[in-house]
């Protein structure tokens, strides 16, 4: 008990861990995870999963399987088909079959496994694991429709792909009783169909009740995964690896029956994904053996660059022609099919299957199966955004604004925000209020940013910070709540008063974004600013001209609003945090307006501490130059030439 409370304890931080590298790096969660949990197993042996779990083991992982599905699932929105030009029912249709004869090719004549053994690996190969193309997606900027594509097929093909296993794998164990594939597809057909039948059942029965009141709220979370666990576990006893389509569909029904309780569960079983998959590929990585990996052979390696360069593109490219899908997209779709934990927990489960059924070449599956997980986990997690951007299938390359409510403040903040080439979007429900700010060509959205349709018709990943700054203060705060958890709580910000705790009648900080202005300006104060014809200054630092020196060059009550760093990063001046500008960083700052003899005070102050600066730096001591007997000469003159000699 104590070693297996260790292990998991273990396999938490190195996961959490490898993902918050990733999210500090920018490097691939996946890739550092599989690092990490090689390392803890085979190589230093601080974790031995079958050691620590036993037969408990295969179960736990299938479970974690099975809720990752379901969570996916829970992502698929019908609507989202329209803009995939018919490109996720082709690579199911006609890619599934493509990618199972042209993997069960490689199998056989390049890595060497015999037949039964080559098309039941195949039929594994289909699948492009969610587990891994998610984060993916998550950490890449691709356009809209590549994206959606990737992420239908990586959930959508995990089913198709156990039931092709399974499929060979009983026609296998039924041919030596004599019987033939017309025996076994019905059975297995049926199977699928009533897997599918008690999915769509258990969805439906989410969608009744939950709404109706007869789930607390505070048991709707765990019903929910219940449910998801006891349909896996059913559906199982019905025909192994039929719990895969059972989830996956409860997954894909609910998401498209518009049940309002679901919203407030989303943030939880995101949380419950990242811990599986984090928790998964750790012990799936750390209870590989030397033993293992001694099984393969040179021909694997000519085989993984088959399945890379020839299979999945083959697979791909016949599946979407003459489709509307452009052809720099199923270039990007052709290179992009990493391979996850469905592709090695199902291998790892068929591997013992085939060995009892006396196909020697079974024992090679765990292996190989994780040895086509890695390489194409590596090779297209650090290559995934390079490929796009090379395609030009990338969304925006620098993450920028979204600023909701077109005001007269608004606008021109991002007139500013657009001349330093920020990508700045307004949002806005009147289309009178956002003519102006489309009359100076800036980026518009018109609708409730609320809705649930602006899911699907505005893609949030191309922002990095939110701002609302409509005149409604309770509206401000309502879409910093809504917008947080896909944001970031510390990338979105408000117009209106900071609220203090002592005051009863202001909104709490839980349910609002940051205050804008270190002074936390309140709507009345903005309102008769506004109206005086406050305006927007911007300043570019230098190690010359620092921050201190261009707090002094501007008027006593004007506020600094933001900092453009040299990466393309935002940082926005609140009540509650200053940031720290340095040399080459844009300030933004909200001044009142002034006269012209007053500007040109402040001009000539400006420009006294730039020279300043400079005479300051042109004084300072300078290093002492030496001959090659290592003798001073004395001080470098300022031009950088040697002084002459006296």
């Amino acid at each position: 008990m104590e070693e297996q409370a260790v292990v998991i304890a273990l396999v938490g931080v190195l996961g959490i861990g490898a993902q918050w590298v990733a999210w500090r790096t920018g490097w691939p969660a996946i890739v550092l995870m599989l690092i990490a949990g090689f390392l803890a197993g085979p190589i230093l042996g601080i974790i031995d999963p079958h050691h620590a779990f036993g037969e408990m083991l295969e179960p736990m992982i299938s479970i974690g399987v099975a809720l990752i599905l379901f969570e996916g699932g829970l992502s698929l929105d019908f609507r989202e088909l329209r803009r995939t030009g018919g490109a996720v029912w082709r690579l199911v249709v006609f890619g599934v079959p493509v990618a199972w004869v042209a993997g069960s090719l490689a199998c056989y004549y390049i890595a060497g496994l015999v037949w039964p053994v080559a098309i039941l690996f195949a039929g594994i190969l289909v699948v492009t694991g969610p587990t891994v193309v998610l984060p993916l997606l998550r950490q890449s900027s691709v356009a809209q429709r590549p994206a959606a594509i990737l992420k239908w097929e990586a959930i959508v093909n995990d089913p198709f792909g156990a039931m092709c296993a399974v499929l060979a794998y009983e026609y296998f164990r039924a041919s030596a009783d004599g019987a033939t594939l017309f025996d076994v597809v019905p059975a297995l057909v049926f199977a699928s169909l009533a897997a599918a039948v008690l999915g769509y059942a258990a969805a439906w029965a989410i969608a009744w009740s939950f709404p109706r009141g007869l789930v607390p709220e505070y048991l709707k979370a765990p019903v929910l995964l219940v449910v998801v666990v006891g349909l896996f576990v059913i559906s199982n006893l019905i025909q192994q690896e039929t719990g895969l389509v059972a989830v996956t569909l409860m997954g894909v029904a609910l998401a498209n029956m518009n049940v309002d309780s679901l919203r407030d569960i989303h943030p939880f079983k995101q949380n419950i994904a990242v811990i599986l998959v984090s928790g998964i590929f750790i012990l799936l990585s750390a209870q590989l053996d030397y033993d293992t990996l001694r099984l393969l052979e040179w021909q694997f390696t000519l085989f993984l660059l088959a399945i890379l360069f020839l299979v999945r593109p083959a697979t791909v490219l016949i599946s979407l022609a003459f489709s509307k899908v452009p052809w720099n997209e199923r270039i990007f779709l052709a290179w992009i099919a990493p391979r996850g934990i469905v592709a090695v927990a199902i291998s790892g489960l068929f591997a013992l299957r085939l060995s009892d059924l006396g196909y020697d070449d079974g024992t090679i599956l765990i292996s190989l199966s994780f040895a086509v997980c890695v390489a194409t986990i590596v090779a297209h997690g650090f290559t995934m955004a390079p490929v796009a951007r090379w395609l030009g299938v990338t969304g925006s390359t620098t993450p920028g604004l979204l600023l909701v409510g077109a005001t007269p403040w608004s606008i021109s903040l991002a007139r500013e925000l657009a001349d330093l080439e920020v990508p700045v979007t307004l949002a806005d429900t009147s289309w009178w209020r956002l003519s102006r700010a489309r009359q100076q060509g800036l980026d518009t959205y018109h609708g409730e940013i609320l809705a649930e349709a602006t899911e699907h018709s505005l893609d949030l990943t191309q922002y990095q910070v939110l701002v609302a700054a409509t005149e409604n203060e309770a509206y401000n705060a309502l879409v910093c709540n809504e917008f947080a958890p896909e944001i970031g709580r510390d990338a979105v910000y408000q117009l209106g008063e900071a609220s203090h705790h002592d005051d009863p009648r202001a909104l709490p900080p839980s349910i609002r974004g940051r205050s804008l202005f270190e002074s936390g300006v309140g709507m009345e104060d903005m309102h008769q600013r506004q109206a005086q014809g406050w305006e927007f200054r911007k300043t570019r630092l230098s190690d010359q001209f620092g921050f201190d020196r261009a707090r002094d060059a501007l008027p006593d009550d004007a506020d600094f609003v933001l900092v453009l760093k040299k990466d393309g990063k935002l940082r926005f001046f609140t009540h509650a945090s200053r940031p720290t500008p340095g040399p080459g960083d844009v300030i933004i700052s909200y001044s009142p307006p002034v006269d012209p003899v007053t500007e040109k005070v402040h001009a000539k102050r400006e420009k006294r501490a730039k020279a300043q600066a400079k005479a300051e730096q042109a004084n300072a001591p300078q290093p002492a130059l030496t001959n090659e007997n290592g003798e001073k000469n004395g001080p470098e003159s300022p031009s950088g030439e040697e002084p002459s000699p006296a």
